[in-house]
């Protein structure tokens, strides 16, 4: 059973990270899909009044980078520090990304702590020098095996995931004792069934740790773009060891040892399933022979396609998230991905399905809905929001229903990132005050000017904007803009307080609203979309 915020309050905080991420380009709507989701999971989890840390960053070292600015005819760092402060950041802030720490892999906070980390193995013995010869893909920064290679039409052979042409290298490396930790992670696995999610990307893991692990080769010495191996500087640090461990040095691995108890390990890795076998395999066997914690869950989601191919820039289906946030606004981005994919598995994006959804479900179920409630508040009561004293089944049924949503949006976001299942979850809870309001027809209670016709009317609009106090708690963690606003224009600020100290939990302790209040209609939430420009 999961511990509940207030006892992970005094203990250490929820740790999310994301992969960090290879600049050698700029970011595509794959990588934001990812990020948008620990932001989400976090956001979560603070409004459970959690503690909680949330992690992102680059990766800048490898031979990919060091050809990259080659190419543009810049040094590595140059074009690193180029790409991190004129495109990663600035989107990050763009989506509104709420993350505690930015980690770049050139800092010295990093680098040294790598160094310090790689040497402590090599003196324990786990480090040994060695040669190896085999295919490499330079975009996966990786050695493949032969078996994992597709084969283009005239023979070449491929990586799987870029579709290019593989190098055969050969070169004299240090290896570590990688094949020595099978059947301890095997043991790991079999104690711990959630820690490699969704179940598919488990047995890929499991299927490929019972064939046998071979010793990874933790170093490079055929260029220089890299942290030095601390014994021997012609060599530097094999990328995927100096990037895994950023998990641990963005919190004071080796630096800042209070910090690092109340942190580490991370409570969840999100990684694409492309990466997975790195975070599943290598990193806990480093952590094992370093006799550090091992993460709690390394959640693998699927890829974006377009076109039937994986979103990125070498396919040229990289799509920049700036070309849907200019038309749909940023809230309906964040909300997008996370509602039409289910997190684990492949989606396939098209501008037509994002258009409908949210003409469906945010511009008519949710967004008409705060303005229909609004406008009759003000209509019918000046803009003051009624006390409710005619309460019935209906209302009970609508308390009930709000009940549900909550449980099941917790459950699915906070513990399963079923961000999917939870957003379904409170937007069924949306139209059922939809059809509520559809029932109650206020607009007809309304000429009736008795007592009791006047009480049952206020009922109704209370209950409705109440209710629409509960979803913008719920929703916050989505879509904290849109949130805000209607948190605003229900007049909640003034009497429960900021939004983001709204705890998830307490969203259906129903009567917050308090009568008296006053409810303003704002600007529309999800305004009409304006046909996109053709070229």
């Amino acid at each position: 059973m999961a511990a509940t915020g207030s006892e992970k309050q005094g203990t250490k905080a929820f740790y999310v990270t994301t992969p960090i991420y290879y600049v050698n380009d700029a970011p595509h709507l794959g990588h934001a899909y990812t990020t948008v989701a620990g932001d989400v999971l976090t956001r979560w989890h603070r409004q459970r009044g959690e503690k909680v840390w949330y992690l992102t960053g680059t990766d800048e070292h490898g031979q990919k980078i060091m050809r990259t600015a080659e190419a543009n005819g810049v040094s590595p760092q140059e074009w690193c520090d180029k790409l991190v402060e004129d495109a990663w950041k600035p989107l990050w802030e763009h989506l509104d990304i709420a993350n505690d720490d930015f980690i770049r892999t050139t800092e010295k906070r990093h680098t040294d702590r790598v160094q310090e980390f790689v040497q402590d193995l090599y003196d324990k013995g786990e480090i040994y020098k060695g040669g190896y010869e085999g295919p490499y893909c330079v975009g996966c920064e990786e050695y493949k095996l032969p078996g994992d290679l597709i084969e283009a039409e005239d023979g070449t052979k491929l990586c799987p995931v870029h579709k290019k042409p593989v190098e055969i290298l050969k070169e004299e490396n240090y290896f570590f004792k990688l094949s020595e930790y099978g059947p301890k992670l095997l043991e790991f696995y079999e104690a711990n069934p959630g820690f490699i999610q969704p179940e598919s990307a488990r047995n890929e893991v499991l299927n490929f740790v019972r064939q046998g692990l071979q010793d990874l080769s933790i170093s490079r010495s055929t260029f220089d773009w890299g942290i030095p191996v601390p014994w021997d500087e012609k060599h530097v640090i094999y990328v995927w060891v100096d990037a895994l461990l950023n998990y641990a040095t963005a919190v004071g691995y080796g630096a800042d040892q209070s910090k690092f108890d109340a942190t580490f390990p991370a409570d969840v890795h999100l990684v694409g399933k492309d990466i997975l076998r790195f975070h599943a395999i290598i990193w806990p066997a480093m952590l094992m022979a370093q006799g550090l914690p091992v993460p709690g869950r390394v959640a693998a989601n699927g890829w974006l396609m377009v076109g039937g191919e994986k979103m990125s820039k070498s396919n040229l289906t990289g799509i920049k998230p700036q070309d849907l946030t200019s038309h749909f606004g940023v809230d309906a981005y964040r909300w997008y991905f996370l509602r039409a994919i289910a997190f684990g598995q492949d989606g396939s994006f098209s501008w037509e399905d994002f258009s409908a959804r949210y003409t469906s479900e945010l511009a008519n179920d949710f967004g008409n809905l705060a303005s229909r409630v609004a406008a009759m508040v003000g209509k019918y009561f000046g803009g003051t929001l009624p006390e409710a004293k005619a309460a019935g089944d209906a209302e009970t049924a609508v308390q009930e229903g709000l009940a549900k949503a909550l449980a099941e949006a917790d459950r699915k976001i906070g513990e399963e990132l079923d961000f999917q299942g939870g957003i379904l979850a409170i937007f069924d809870f949306v139209k059922q005050v939809n059809g509520y309001i559809t029932e109650q027809e206020p607009w007809k209670v309304a000429k009736d000017e008795s007592p009791q016709g006047q009480a049952r009317l206020a009922t109704i609009l209370y209950t409705a904007a109440e209710s629409l106090r509960a979803m913008a708690v719920l929703l916050n963690p989505v879509m904290p803009e849109t949130s805000q606003k209607l948190w605003d224009s229900l007049g909640a600020e003034a009497s429960l307080g900021a939004l983001d100290g709204r705890p998830v939990q307490d969203a259906a302790t129903w009567g917050q609203l308090p009568a008296g209040v006053t409810v303003t209609k704002g600007a529309v939430l999800f305004p009409r979309l304006e046909e996109p420009k053709k070229a």
